[in-house]
């Protein structure tokens, strides 16, 4: 994704990717020269990023580790820490939150900044895609399940390797907001989307904040 790879260059290497996958940004970040340190708490997904690097050429700019978001095994100070494909939504407390919060903060040097993005759905979402199965891509479905009052998404994918289900937990861009500002952030900007356009509700948010 452009927008993180452009964050990635701006900011130099190395770079902190939580929730790294199977690479679909660590891979473009490291195709453009910076070092990526990726964590990720699926083996089997740091295996597949593992192979991609390596088709690519690129093993030598990653650094694949694996653990968990809110604790992660990354001894190293960095400029930019990144959060993409909104997994801070796996966690399901503001505790869970506000520790993964801190975590980020304490990888950064000074100066330094969080990115990431999360989703709050508006109703119209929710009508639309509740409890129905809708092809996302060719072969490739998926069927949101919202529960309004737990603030819960569980998300199953279904495929020709098989199905697979998540269960997501959104707060409000304005909770997200608190959160960092008591993991001691300062918030610089929220986005409306990866085209930088300013927050003025919807739902999606993409924060920038960065440790004074």
């Amino acid at each position: 994704m452009e927008f993180y790879v452009g964050e990635a260059v701006r900011a130099g290497g190395p770079v902190v990717e939580l929730g790294v996958g199977t690479g679909r940004i660590a891979i473009p970040t490291a195709a453009a020269g910076i070092r990526v340190i990726g964590v990720d708490s699926s083996a089997g997904m740091l295996e597949v990023c593992t192979e991609q690097a390596r088709r690519a050429g690129l093993a030598e700019l990653l650094d694949l580790r694996h653990g968990d978001l809110r604790d992660p095994p990354v001894e190293e100070r960095v400029g930019l820490v990144t959060c993409p494909f909104r997994a801070y939504l796996h966690l399901d407390s503001d505790e869970a939150r506000l520790h993964a919060l801190r975590a980020a903060y304490g990888l950064l040097v000074p100066g330094g900044a969080l990115v990431f993005d999360v989703f709050a759905p508006g109703a119209d979402d929710i009508a639309d895609t509740h409890a129905r199965w809708l092809e996302r891509e060719p072969g490739i479905y998926e069927r949101a399940d919202w529960d309004t009052s737990a603030r819960t998404l569980t998300l199953s994918v279904r495929g020709p390797d098989g199905e697979t289900t998540m269960t997501l937990h959104w707060v409000e861009p304005s909770r997200w907001q608190a959160l960092l500002a008591e993991a001691g952030f300062d918030v610089e900007a929220v986005y409306g989307w990866f085209d930088r356009r300013p927050f003025t509700g919807g739902e999606d948010a993409v924060f920038v904040a960065r440790r004074p």
